[in-house]
């Protein structure tokens, strides 16, 4: 396929997804909605005008909004340097009160009704809260209400907290089942290199297979007012394209953007998903679990799960590290430490290391017990190469 024929391939692939995509998870970070002096409301004005347009076309649309603490902060740390926790938890409960009252004016000039809601990883990561979560956003989207979405910041604790908004709605586009992630940053695209620092760095106009591309080497550094950086959003583009959903990272900053994205204005970086798309279950348990312990394996089933598509057995087991119960999540790595995958556990960390390196044959005479398994992890419960 010669470069004019690819290029056609994919601004095609670019047409059809704009025109298809019935629900649309929108991303916007702190850097394009906050200056110097606090939340910019022309920045919130126009963004609400470009969804209100949007909206009317028929498109469901959820925001994910950052905002809250760079809002908050000049009200009551104005003129400080670094926030501790307990203070950047108190600017985002000032802030967050700003940036919705900001938003719900800005849209109800279009008649357009919308709804807070605040996510911790808990909320997520618990099965029933998860569904409960769905629900709620299916009977919003259903009454042409926005939800505008944000972490719980002035609660949350380190333990449940997302990190950053770019996880945030990486994962969310797994509760609504979203058709099109629109990531709104400070840069106009995904370069070969930082350009802050590789100036001969390309745009990417469209990454075809994100596996391929060394995201750690791609991009460094953050955005000042922000928390992620290129780096988080590549690895969200990573998780929504495992979804089958498309990315495209753009700069927030461009005048209407998404008024000229959907115009099929060239604009930004598209980020291609994958042609088979992960079940969503395998989806929600490599990403809404932690991982209680390493599984070390041998090169033989290093192939065989890579390759293979085959399960994990006891007998490709060489070590076992941490300690974890049946059922939970562990992180499986080769023997070079090089991370392959997450998966459900069919075994206590005890008795994985009684039987690793062992025949399935010889495992319930090993342990003194009847097992219904005779695989470490499942294929049905392993997700290979997770976007971390």
């Amino acid at each position: 396929m010669t470069a004019e024929d690819l290029s056609f391939t994919w601004r095609a692939w670019r047409k059809q997804v704009l025109e298809s995509a019935k629900l649309v998870v929108i991303k916007v970070g702190s850097a394009v909605l906050t200056s110097e002096q606090g939340l910019d409301l022309r920045v919130v004005n126009r963004l609400a005008d470009q969804i209100a347009a949007l909206h009317d076309q028929g498109k469901q649309i959820i925001l994910v909004s950052s905002g809250a603490v760079a809002a908050g902060r000049c009200f009551v740390f104005a003129g400080s340097g670094q926030l501790s926790l307990p203070e950047k938890q108190a600017a985002a409960a000032v802030g967050q009160s700003r940036l919705m009252h900001s938003y719900d004016e800005a849209f109800e000039r279009y008649n357009k009704v919308t709804a807070q809601i605040l996510l911790t990883r808990d909320d997520l990561r618990s099965r029933h809260r998860f569904l409960n979560a769905r629900n709620t956003f299916a009977t919003l989207l259903e009454k042409g209400v926005i939800p505008v979405v944000n972490e719980n910041d002035t609660v949350v604790v380190r333990e449940l907290k997302f990190g950053d908004n770019d996880l945030l709605a990486s994962l969310l586009l797994n509760v609504v089942r979203a058709d099109l992630f629109v990531s709104l940053t400070t840069a106009d695209g995904v370069y070969s290199g930082n350009p802050d620092l590789s100036p001969d760095a390309v745009k990417y106009h469209c990454i075809q297979d994100i596996k391929q591309v060394n995201i750690q080497n791609t991009c460094q550094g953050s955005t000042r007012s922000g928390s992620g950086g290129m780096h988080s959003k590549l690895l969200s583009a990573r998780r929504a394209s495992q979804l089958g959903v498309p990315t495209l990272i753009v700069s927030g900053k461009v005048p209407f953007v998404l008024e000229k994205v959907f115009a099929e204005q060239e604009l930004g970086t598209w980020i291609m998903p994958e042609e088979r798309a992960i079940p969503r279950r395998k989806f929600w348990l490599a990403y809404n679990l932690d991982p209680l312990g390493d599984v070390v394996v041998d090169a033989g089933a290093r192939d065989a799960l890579i390759l293979r598509g085959k399960s994990l057995l006891p007998i490709g087991v060489q070590d076992v590290r941490g300690c974890f119960e049946p059922g939970d999540l562990i992180r499986i790595v080769d023997s070079n430490g090089q991370e392959l995958g997450l998966g459900l556990c069919n075994f206590s960390s005890e008795d994985l290391r009684k039987i690793c390196g062992c025949k399935s044959t010889d495992i319930e005479k090993i342990l003194k017990v009847r097992v219904g398994h005779r695989e470490a992890v499942h294929r049905d419960n392993l997700l290979l190469d997770a976007a971390h």
